[in-house]
């Protein structure tokens, strides 16, 4: 995939640094947050689910504020709910979701407040399989002019498929698509990367399998 190794690369090193003066101080790393979404999914799996904060005392505790623990983007597909998948409740997540989990200046935006106003320490983009807006984007047959915006911003994984001489399948597009939006997101946003770089904030490609319900957290394509 075009610019993968320096993608991977980079999410692989966005570690030093001080936390600028409005984040909070008590939000856990990357890597503990990143072991949290692991377990909380793999209770998904097996069905051994805690639902964990979303007692009453904790929807009082949200009056106070909110300190989620980890950023997605992912898609609205109704089958692909982070905080079920995850085994997480209330305030965990902060939620970024449209069709085909499109990266555009509203959801930069959003990554900007999870990040550098609330102190989250990971990003996760999240593709999933059997995604409707993938499908719609390979039929190359829009209802809309809406739903061929979203299309038009998919467009450029299948293109990088057909460059590197992938087959042009549903997954492989989905899993081109999520380190599409990386590389779109570190290319736009220099004070975002500035940022992380300074606060340690990973990002974490991940791929969601409708049929066992695991994720699949990705290094490469």
């Amino acid at each position: 995939m075009k610019k993968i190794t320096f993608i991977i690369a980079f999410t692989l090193s966005l570690i030093a640094g001080i936390n600028m003066c409005f984040a909070h101080s008590d939000n856990i790393s990357a890597n503990d947050a990143l072991e949290k979404l692991i377990e909380g999914n793999e209770r998904f799996v097996q069905l051994h689910l805690k639902h964990p904060d979303s007692s009453e005392k904790r929807r009082q505790e949200m009056l106070k504020g909110q300190h989620p623990f980890v950023v997605i983007l992912s898609c609205s597909d109704s089958r692909v709910p982070p905080e079920l998948i995850f085994d997480q409740g209330l305030g965990d997540i902060f939620e970024i979701r449209n069709a085909g989990n499109v990266l555009d200046e509203h959801v930069i935006g959003s990554i900007e407040y999870a990040v550098m106003h609330l102190g989250v320490k990971l990003i996760v983009i999240m593709g999933h399989q059997d995604c409707g807006a993938i499908a719609a984007t390979l039929s190359g047959e829009s209802d809309t002019k809406y739903i061929k915006s979203l299309e038009d911003s998919i467009q450029p994984a299948i293109d990088d498929c057909k460059e590197n001489g992938l087959k042009i399948t549903s997954d492989n597009v989905v899993k081109a698509h999520i380190m599409q939006d990386i590389e779109e997101l570190i290319t736009k946003d220099s004070e975002l990367v500035k940022y992380m770089k300074q606060n340690n904030v990973k990002i974490v490609p991940a791929y969601y399998h409708l049929d066992s319900g695991k994720v699949e957290f990705l290094k490469s394509i």
